[in-house]
């Protein structure tokens, strides 16, 4: 591990469509600071000691840099502008780097409830087998939706996947010079269309997305120990 570096692409580049603010969810507050730095400070804490980007809408990049003064948040980091979907965002910072031992995290801003554990799981199941993707088993029945017609899936054989997403940087570079598809919602999804199989590793249950104004009320709860 001495001689392997590490890195984690923090993806910001999302709206606040969805949650009905003007203001994009990553930098809504949460306990009072912006969702993203909180995903910033558990990476940062985290053993591996990652180098950080930030994927930023290139709109949002002022505003980034005026909640840093205002948080007196000193962590460091380099942004990057995101581009027109994920995939173009998560490449735009990928470029960054040139490391060739590299093990990268790609993490959601918006999953503030990431847990060291796991960061640090992923990154070594990433340095043995080449990657890492934190998944949580299904709880609920699941369906498949296919040709008009519904059938029952196994839910024992379904994973929610979550991030972070953790590669060696030859994966990801080799699979970030596809082309863009619309079926590319996710690193792992890139990553396995370029030919690689994925390795699953534990996620939790509290490593969930804010999307909606409820998970945000939930994020509370759970920072403050009422769940």
């Amino acid at each position: 591990m001495d001689n392997t570096h590490f890195f984690a692409i923090i993806v910001a580049g999302g709206s606040g469509k969805r949650m009905n603010t003007e203001i994009p969810k990553q930098f809504l507050l949460l306990k009072g600071k912006p969702v993203i730095m909180h995903s910033i400070e558990t990476f940062y804490r985290n053993p591996h000691q990652p180098a950080i980007i930030v994927v930023l809408n290139q709109n949002d990049i002022a505003l980034w840099e005026q909640l840093v003064t205002e948080h007196d948040f000193n962590i460091p980091h380099t942004v990057v502008a995101g581009g027109a979907e994920r995939f173009h965002s998560v490449k735009n910072g990928l470029d960054l780097i040139d490391d060739k031992d590299a093990i990268i995290a790609v993490h959601d801003a918006v999953r503030p409830l990431v847990t060291e554990k796991t960061i640090s799981n992923c990154y070594q199941t990433a340095l043995k087998s080449g990657n890492a993707v934190a998944a949580i088993p299904s709880k609920d029945s699941v369906r498949l939706v296919k040709n008009g017609k519904s059938e029952a899936l196994d839910r024992k054989a379904v994973y929610l996947v979550q991030t972070p997403q953790t590669f060696k940087l030859s994966q990801l570079k080799t699979a970030y010079q596809q082309t863009y598809n619309s079926f590319f919602t996710d690193d792992a999804s890139v990553v396995e269309h370029a030919g690689f199989t994925i390795n699953l590793e534990a996620g939790d249950e509290d490593n969930f997305k804010i999307t909606f104004k409820t998970d945000l009320k939930l994020a509370e709860s759970i920072f403050d120990g009422k769940l």
